[in-house]
Order: structure tokens, then sequence, then C-alpha cells
């Protein structure tokens, strides 16, 4: 590690697919993403060697792809293959989801068939708390909950997750890939402004293969599809090399 890099210090959090820590810069901390596996709120368990290496990679390549693009995010730099520096975010518990093909639990939910291209954009929000099982939220549940400073703040969320769809969509688009759905996270910096945070991978995006419609993001591991390493590593190889 550069000189420039704070010292790691004790661990913060830790989650399902990442742990948090500490640095010697209180603004500073380092995500660590895991190999660990969870599907259907956690009822459904594993891990699988690289995984984490694989979206740690493909987190901090899409990351500087949106910072590039005028979006910005917690992100600062990939240490190394499974560690990135992040500035320290207050998350806001809203899962930004955003769908441009109907499927999983929209597809359930409203009995729209599987695989069809919704005619707009559809941003959704969900209010993240894995004890109700991340229930969906309308703007006044949000002013309810009181996990947002005014409803300005929503659609700054609906504002931001726009534009980071157009900018993968296109993306994914010229690399063979089809953006299904994906879920984004935010949060306040220290100047109380609302950046991405998280991570951007096959974990929390929906990636199909445009010729084929063969699944490479985490319902490779939710349906049982195949071998979850390979779908992510040919996610990675398309944004590394076409």
């Amino acid at each position: 590690m550069s000189e420039t890099t704070p010292q790691i210090l004790e661990m913060l959090y830790e989650g399902k697919g990442k742990k948090l820590f500490a640095t010697s810069d209180e603004n500073i901390v380092v995500a660590e993403f895991k190999d660990d596996l969870t599907a259907f709120n956690a009822q459904k368990r594993s891990t699988q060697s690289g995984k984490g290496e694989l979206n740690c990679l493909i987190s901090s390549i899409l990351f500087e792809l949106l910072a590039q693009s005028g979006v910005k995010s917690h992100f600062i730099k990939r240490l190394d293959t499974t560690r990135m520096l992040c500035q320290k975010v207050a998350i806001i518990p809203i899962e930004v989801v955003v769908r441009n093909i109907a499927t999983g639990s929209l597809s359930k939910r409203l009995g729209i068939t599987d695989g069809l291209v919704l005619p707009f954009v559809l941003v959704e929000f969900y209010y993240k708390n894995d004890s109700l099982g991340d229930p969906i939220i309308t703007d006044d549940h949000c002013q309810i909950l009181d996990i947002i400073r005014t409803k300005e703040d929503l659609e700054i969320l609906r504002q931001k997750a726009h534009k980071v769809n157009e900018i993968l969509q296109d993306f994914f688009d010229k690399r063979g890939l089809k953006l299904v759905d994906f879920k984004l996270e935010f949060g306040l910096n220290s100047q109380g402004e609302i950046i991405l945070a998280d991570e951007i991978s096959p974990d929390s995006c929906r990636l199909w293969d445009k010729q084929t419609n063969q699944k490479l993001d985490k319902d490779v591991f939710r349906q049982d599809l195949g071998n979850l390493k390979e779908a992510y590593t040919e996610v990675l190889h398309r944004i590394q090399h076409s």
C-alpha cells in the first residue's frame, strides 16, 4: 500500500458480503469483500472461493466508470484484490432498485411476464431492514419512518439512480450484456452530500447475455443454475477486455 493509505484499524461492521474497517483517518474506511453467498434474505447460504475478489474488481471498475461520468461515490481506490478504500458515509436505509426488464420479485408481485422489457425505467424503494424482509416502501413511508432528511432527498436518489442506469446500461450493452435490474445504496458523506455507496457487482445486478439470456449474476446461486464463479469471471472478462 502507498504511504498515503491510512492505517487499517478495528472492524466496524460485518455484513452479508463485506467487512468494514476503521482507519487512522476518521473519514475513510476499508471495505473487504467476502466469499460468502446469501439469498432469500439470508435463508440460503454458501461460500464460493474467489467471489469476493471478483466483486471487488468488478465494483472498482464500475465505480471508476461512474466517476468519469460525474457520479460521485464513496470509492477512493482499490487496495488489493479484495479490499477498497472508501469515504466513510452514513448509509441511508433505503435500497434503491432500478428495473429495465421484469423478473424476480416484480414478476411474482404483479404477475408481469418474466423477461418483459418495461415501457419505462422503474425505480423502487425498499426499507433496508432484514428483520422485516426489506419491504417495498413509498415516499410517504420514508417520511413516516424518518429515514430521510426531506422529501427532496428521495428525488435526488431517483435522479442519481436514473443516471447510473443510463451509464451502466450503455456500458454493458456494448459488452453483450443486458442490465436487467440492480440495487443501489447511498450514504451521506462528511459534508452531508448524498453519494453512491456499497458495491456494484453481479451480487447486486442482474446481468443476462444479450444473445442467449444466460444469467451471469447471483441468480446462478439463487436458482442453482451452475458455477457462480464462472459467471462472475465472464462478467469481469467482458468489462476488462471488450
